[in-house]
């Protein structure tokens, strides 16, 4: 296939030279952005919405809200507490609400729809990832970005983490020497990942798999860290816990007979905020939030193990598991004069119990401290021949890490106090990190290697 006319060194010339205020005029009241926003489920109206509204409202204001669901619309509006005009039809939006920045937190599969209109309109876009589920959608993104004098940002936000920059810096000063190999293994416990498999991420046709609706964090950590791209990958997953992988199952959490022998019972009427965000709305789309994990439609899968071979000759071996009975990863990087790793939530490593149960929340939680943050993460470094060293980094893990405020702040104030670290992540970001897991999806279906190549017009470099 051809090349993309923006290279890869083209793309991060581009991407690391300024926030989307240096590179776009300002518009709306008071020098604001005007922010119109597609989708508004608990990422669009918390992340998206009321953060954002709370912290950044000074920068920017919504001018539109859009959604196929009238009653979330009408949630968004008293919980974001923003006074805009509210719409089911993305066009219709964009041509009453007139925003130049859209920020897009729909189905995955369906981000591509939003993207390429913002993108045709001459808009900036921020996108959820991954950015897109299939390597068409992709391909219709990457030719849109190249047309439009918009710009697009995939919110890959995992790279702004503390712990993952600090990573991050040792491979750029070569501690370990020229980096040949990654071992990555990511954990998600039996109530974060048990949750994929109730919503509408446990069918492909949705989110594209866990490959691509979760792996894409991983996979962008990977391409930014290897400081390359990948070029091939051989894959093999299964669904092999959740699904059709049980004797009984109910149609939804709520109302199911099984409640007492059930240990993934899960009682959303405990959330209010989801209650009143899906609940209460269910009679206009249909969408099932507390949906049985057992249902036989489910058809990703739920072990994954990926093998990922990059242009610049490092190697990777990846795996995601979705019913650990811990949250956390471990990650260790080979390189020609010694090894380095670092781990989170593996109890015997951390010797620390925690609730298995608030861990994701606490990622997604924009301010709370916890007692485990007290702690810290520990980098273990060893060179060839010598002893190991530890490195004490302190725990961070709200907001992904520490890494949301990071990102927020490039992004709308402009602040980047650490440009060498390459820290945004752009259109071809988000297509390789998408890729990754596209190319193994089809791997596990066709039980073969794929080429990234032969996929989109991208030559992996």
């Amino acid at each position: 296939m051809t090349q993309s006319k923006l290279s890869r060194r083209d793309f991060i010339t581009a991407s690391t030279a300024s926030a989307l205020f240096a590179s776009t005029p300002l518009f709306g009241s008071e020098g604001k952005r005007r922010v119109a926003l597609v989708g508004t489920g608990v990422r669009g109206t918390g992340f998206w919405g009321k953060h954002l509204n709370d912290n950044y409202g000074d920068v920017v204001e919504y001018v539109g809200l859009c959604d196929i669901n009238p009653g979330r619309l009408e949630y968004a509006l008293n919980y974001m507490g923003v006074d805009c005009p509210v719409f089911t039809d993305f066009d219709a939006m964009l041509g009453a609400a007139k925003p130049d920045l859209v920020i897009v937190t729909t189905v995955d599969s369906t981000h591509d729809e939003f993207i390429v209109k913002g993108l045709h309109a001459g808009l900036d876009v921020i996108t959820e990832k991954p950015m897109t589920t299939d390597e068409t959608k992709c391909q219709a993104i990457l030719g849109a970005a190249e047309d439009s004098k918009g710009e697009l940002i995939v919110a890959l936000n995992y790279r702004n983490g503390i712990i993952f920059s600090r990573l991050k810096e040792h491979l750029l000063d070569e501690k370990i020497g020229r980096l040949t190999s990654i071992d990555f293994n990511w954990y998600l416990n039996t109530y974060h990942g048990a949750s994929y498999f109730r919503r509408w991420h446990g069918l492909r046709d949705k989110g594209g798999t866990l490959l691509c609706h979760k792996s894409a964090h991983h996979f962008d950590l990977l391409n930014w860290w290897i400081d390359s791209e990948p070029v091939e990958v051989h894959a093999y997953g299964g669904l092999e816990h959740y699904g059709h992988n049980n004797p009984f199952r109910g149609d939804r959490c709520m109302d199911c007979p099984h409640t007492d022998r059930c240990e993934y019972h899960w009682d959303m009427t405990k959330d209010q905020r989801l209650m009143d965000l899906y609940h209460a709305n269910e009679r206009y789309d249909g969408y099932i939030r507390d949906n049985c994990l057992w249902r036989k439609e489910i058809d990703i899968f739920d072990k994954m193990a990926v093998q990922i071979r990059y242009a610049n000759d490092v190697q990777v071996s990846y795996s995601l598991t979705t019913y650990s009975p811990y949250e956390g990863f471990r990650v260790a990087f080979n390189g020609t004069k010694g090894r380095m790793e670092t781990w989170e939530g593996v109890p015997s490593l951390d010797a620390i119990q925690q609730d298995q149960s608030l861990l994701h929340a606490k990622e997604m939680d924009q301010s709370s401290h916890t007692k485990a943050e007290l702690q810290y993460h520990e980098i273990v470094t060893q060179l060839n021949f010598d002893e190991f060293e530890r490195e004490l980094i302190p725990y961070v893990r709200r907001g992904h890490w520490g890494g949301d405020q990071v990102m927020f702040d490039r992004i709308f104030r402009g602040i980047d106090k650490r440009p060498d670290l390459d820290l945004s992540a752009d259109v071809r970001d988000g297509a390789m990190s998408v890729l990754i897991g596209i190319a193994a999806r089809k791997s596990i279906d066709e039980g073969r290697a794929i080429r990234i190549a032969d996929l989109t017009s991208l030559d992996p470099v």
